[in-house]
């Protein structure tokens, strides 16, 4: 058994209100225990590629599908760089897909402009207020896809590209694929060409390792993210108000009624966004507080404590159980925020993977991501990026069970 380094011993000591006795006795022994390996089922890592179909444009889409030595297997699509399924062992080690997605390209190209399964979101992750920002004295206008505001870069953004697989691998590493899109100058309103490569790897240590990178020849802003919906009892088993979620941030960025943050960062004490416990995520997910209200739920982003390495090693974020399933997931990232939302938009007008009408708190995201307009407020961590600069940031799925 193993435990990764960043997540203190004392998280689960409060008391989880509103909740049965069996699921808090497993909700603090889960805090506590050790997360447990998952059994081999394969010899070694592996890469499979197969079509995918292609876009109503034309260009052809292949599905990446990796594989570790434990059981566990993660496949997505050039399109979008979309993960499309994530399969893990349970307690009993019975498998189950644990992201939520679709059943085909067509619906991906439908649906994901507003829904966002599973892709890699840029060339700026969340919201700009008005869709305007200032870099250099010189002010730019986006599309607005979220009036009054621009979201996830606007309209097409990149979970709606064709990505380049840049190469595959397989060894001692893990198994993994490197996806590269470049961003046009002006795109969407984005100054500079953008190169971005992401690569995800799955290692035999049951990690998702996300790694982000890009570089510009013209000053630019950039916040890169995974847009995956996650259910650890399974993709099309309902509800995940029961499932629990910790988040390592003592402070968020409140926001208006319009999802823009106010530019204050405060603290969680006291509001329904204190989520330093394991706590189910349906507990206060009706609240009347303003900010519950604004968002319809939890779409919010947490300051992160940043407790863990300082070395450019990812840090502990956050951590979801799922009592029924036993199945745990770990997020580290080098990112400074983690916006955490329960799937608000989703009103059972799309049919999942399963065949079952997604609706809301079917799935939850974890976002690693800079804050949201950023580019507005001077005193939030910058996403400048510049000339000669390489923008790298990490983000790791970690899975295991108990």
């Amino acid at each position: 058994m193993t435990r990764r380094e960043g997540v203190s011993n004392d998280h689960s000591l409060m008391p989880l209100m509103r909740y049965t006795m069996k699921a808090v006795a497993l909700a603090a022994s889960a805090a506590f225990a050790c997360i447990t390996s998952m059994p081999n089922r394969a010899t070694a890592a592996s890469v499979v590629s197969a079509p995918y179909g292609a876009t109503q444009q034309g260009q052809a889409v292949v599905q990446y599908t990796l594989s570790n030595a434990r059981g566990v297997t993660m496949s997505c699509i050039t399109y979008g760089g979309i993960v499309t399924r994530l399969d893990v062992p349970d307690r009993r080690g019975r498998r189950a897909d644990i992201v939520l997605g679709f059943g085909s390209l067509s619906d991906y190209e439908k649906h994901n402009g507003k829904i966002h399964f599973g892709g890699l979101i840029g060339r700026y992750a969340n919201r700009i207020a008005d869709g305007r920002f200032e870099l250099d004295g010189r002010s730019y206008k986006l599309p607005v896809n979220e009036p009054p505001n621009t979201l996830h870069g606007g309209p097409r953004g990149f979970d709606e590209k064709v990505w380049t697989v840049v190469r595959t691998f397989q060894g001692a590493q893990g198994a993994g694929v490197q996806l590269r899109y470049v961003s046009p100058d002006g795109e969407n309103g984005f100054p500079g060409t953008l190169s971005v490569d992401v690569t995800y790897t799955l290692t035999d240590d049951n990690e998702v390792r996300i790694d982000y990178r890009a570089k510009t020849d013209k000053p630019t802003v950039v916040n890169l993210t995974n847009h995956s919906y996650f259910n650890l009892a399974g993709e099309g088993s309902g509800s995940v108000e029961a499932q629990l979620i910790m988040i390592a941030g003592s402070t968020y960025t409140p926001i208006r009624p319009d999802s823009i943050p106010t530019g204050e960062i405060v603290s969680v004490e006291n509001t329904p966004l204190d989520l330093r416990a394991l706590t189910p995520i349906g507990a206060r997910l009706r609240s009347s507080h303003p900010q519950m209200r604004y968002a319809h739920g939890y779409d919010h982003n947490w300051k992160l404590n940043k407790n863990g390495p300082r070395n450019g090693e990812p840090s502990f974020a956050a951590r979801a159980y799922d009592p029924s399933s036993g199945r745990v997931l770990d997020v580290y990232t080098t990112q400074p925020g983690l916006q955490f939302y329960t799937g608000n938009g989703l009103d059972g007008s799309v049919v999942g993977m399963s065949g079952a009408a997604y609706r809301q708190t079917d799935g939850f995201a974890l976002e690693a991501e800079h804050f949201p307009d950023s580019p507005n407020r001077p005193t939030f961590p910058s996403t400048e990026l510049k000339p000669g600069d390489e923008y790298h940031e990490v983000t790791v799925w970690k899975i295991g069970v108990r």
